[in-house]
């Protein structure tokens, strides 16, 4: 199995994330979305597309995370043990529910603020207009408390008493904006208790390891000039501001 990933990503994390934990055999195969490789000739060819992450388990290309996260799931029922994907019809339901939302509420507000906050100012060399950036502080905030009140409540995880893929992504997730400084876990003591479980349940150093890179955001502007990708998003960037 090979996985082609850059853990700046967050979808790209969370599947490497599970597989490393669980010691999924699989080929790590890099793709630098910061120098637009995503973009080039030959990582299409592997991957029919150019996003990522991507799966490819012999003539089989799987393209979207919690497909992914699924599949290895049922893939290696040896290796991941059952609680990360409940069999029990209804927790599996919550994980499921869980994993539907966040694409357009947590994860969604989450990068936004990450590129408002992370990339926009080094593209532009100006920062996000204050109104723009407070409204997408706002989202995030609200995203949060849906996450905690509705899918957290008072329980050690979101589908009971053990950690699931749905606590992986969501922390996965949340981490995209703490990359740049914001510390969303202040003033969220819930929130913060349970960061800590699903962190020893992954196992801190696998976890610290795998955002290595986001707690980094400060060298996106030397990559950036680097790598040529200034040019590239500058007109991108600007389009979101006229």
């Amino acid at each position: 199995m090979e996985l082609y990933l850059d853990l700046h990503s967050q979808p790209c994390r969370s599947v490497y994330l599970l597989a490393k934990k669980t010691d999924i055999p699989f080929h790590f195969k890099l793709v630098d979305l910061s120098a637009g490789q995503q973009h080039g000739e030959e990582f299409g060819k592997v991957s029919m597309v150019r996003k990522v992450p991507v799966m490819k388990d012999g003539n089989f290309i799987l393209t979207e995370s919690v497909a992914i996260l699924q599949y290895m799931v049922e893939k290696f029922p040896r290796l991941v043990p059952g609680h990360w994907y409940p069999s029990d019809l209804q927790r599996r339901a919550r994980v499921n529910e869980f994993l539907s939302w966040q694409h357009t509420a947590l994860r969604a507000h989450g990068s936004k603020v990450f590129w408002f906050r992370a990339v926009v100012p080094v593209v532009t060399g100006a920062a996000v207009p204050k109104e723009k950036m407070d409204s997408a502080v706002e989202d995030l905030k609200g995203s949060l408390e849906v996450f905690q009140n509705k899918f957290l409540q008072d329980g050690s995880f979101i589908a009971g008493e053990e950690v699931s893929l749905a606590d992986l992504v969501a922390l996965v997730e949340i981490m995209q904006p703490v990359g740049t400084g914001l510390d969303v876990f202040e003033g969220r003591p819930v929130l913060s208790a349970w960061r800590e479980r699903v962190k020893k349940e992954i196992g801190e150093e696998l976890f610290d390891e795998a955002h290595q890179s986001i707690m980094n955001v400060d060298r996106l502007a030397k990559t950036f000039q680097d790598n040529g990708m200034l040019e590239f998003l500058k007109p991108r960037i600007q389009k979101m501001f006229t």
